[in-house]
C-alpha cells in the first residue's frame, strides 16, 4: 500500500426522501488498501459503496477516483464503472450466457478488447478464482459460491483500479462463504485496492488494513482491525461488537 489516495469522498451527503442515509462522509482510500466497512443494518454501508461507482447519485459533496470526479452519464460513466469493479450480494450474471461469455462481454463491449484476447484473459481469470472447469456452463448450473467467484472474475477482467464488494457473501450458504472470502483474501494479498461491506468479522480482522465502522449514516470510527476489535473507542462500536462477537 502507498500513500497515494485513489478514492476520495469529501463531505458526501445522500437522502432517500426524509431519510439522511449518508451524512457528511469523508473517506480516503489509498492505492492498494483494503478497507472493510461494517456496522448495523441501515447504517448506510451499501449506499456508501454504491455511490463510489455512481449506482447511487449524491446530493452534495464530491467523490473522485484517481483524481477525476465521477462522470454524470453516458460513455464516460460506462468507462468509469469499468474502472471500478463491483461485486454484489446477488451475482448479477447474465443467465442466458455461459460463464465464459459473462467474463468476455464487458472486455469486448466496453474496453474494445479483441475477442480472442478477451477469451484468453477470461479463461485465466476463471482459473484464478477456481472455476476454470465451469467455463462452458450457464450460471444456473453453478453453486452460489461458484457464481460469486465468476462475478469476481468478471469484475477483474476490466482491470479495475478499485474493487467494491457489497455484502458479497450474505446470500450464500455457510459452506460457500469461505471459498469466496478466500478469493478476496488472495486479491488483497496481491495488492488490489478493495472496499468491502461485510458481516464477516473474521475477514475484516485478517484481510483489512482499516476498518470503517458506520452507524446512522455516519462514519463513527475508523482504525486498524487490531485496534478496532480489541479497543473500540465509541459506545456504538462497543455495543455493535458485543452483540455480534458474543453470541
Amino acid at each position: 500500500m502507498n500513500d497515494e489516495p485513489l478514492v476520495v469522498l469529501d463531505g458526501v451527503n445522500k437522502h432517500f426522501g426524509a431519510l439522511h442515509v449518508l451524512q457528511d462522509i469523508d473517506l480516503t482510500i489509498h492505492r492498494g488498501e483494503v478497507v472493510v466497512v461494517i456496522g448495523p443494518s441501515g447504517s448506510g454501508k451499501s449506499t456508501l459503496c454504491r455511490t463510489i461507482n455512481r449506482l447511487e447519485t449524491i446530493d452534495s459533496g464530491n467523490i473522485t477516483i484517481d483524481g477525476s470526479p465521477l462522470p454524470q452519464e453516458g460513455r464516460a460513466l460506462a468507462r468509469h464503472r469499468s474502472d471500478v469493479g463491483m461485486v454484489f450480494q446477488s451475482f448479477n450474471l447474465f443467465s442466458h450466457k455461459t460463464v465464459l461469455e459473462n467474463v468476455v462481454l464487458g472486455q469486448t463491449l466496453v474496453r474494445g478488447t479483441p475477442r480472442a484476447e478477451a477469451e484468453k484473459k477470461a479463461v485465466a481469470l476463471l482459473e484464478r478464482v477456481g472455476v476454470g472447469h465451469q467455463a462452458g456452463k450457464h450460471p444456473a448450473q453453478l453453486s452460489g459460491g461458484q457464481q460469486q467467484r465468476v462475478a469476481i472474475a468478471r469484475a477483474l477482467a476490466m482491470d479495475p483500479k478499485v474493487m467494491l464488494f457489497d455484502e458479497p457473501t450474505s446470500a450464500l450458504d455457510p459452506e460457500m462463504i469461505n471459498e469466496v472470502l478466500e478469493v478476496m483474501r488472495q486479491l488483497a494479498e496481491e495488492g488490489m485496492t478493495m472496499v468491502v461491506v461485510t458481516h464477516e468479522m473474521g475477514f475484516a480482522r485478517s484481510a483489512a488494513n482499516r476498518v470503517v465502522f458506520m452507524a446512522d449514516g455516519r462514519i463513527v470510527e475508523e482504525n486498524t482491525p487490531e485496534a478496532f476489535f480489541t479497543a473500540p473507542r465509541s459506545d456504538r462500536a462497543k455495543d455493535f461488537l458485543s452483540k455480534i462477537l458474543h453470541h
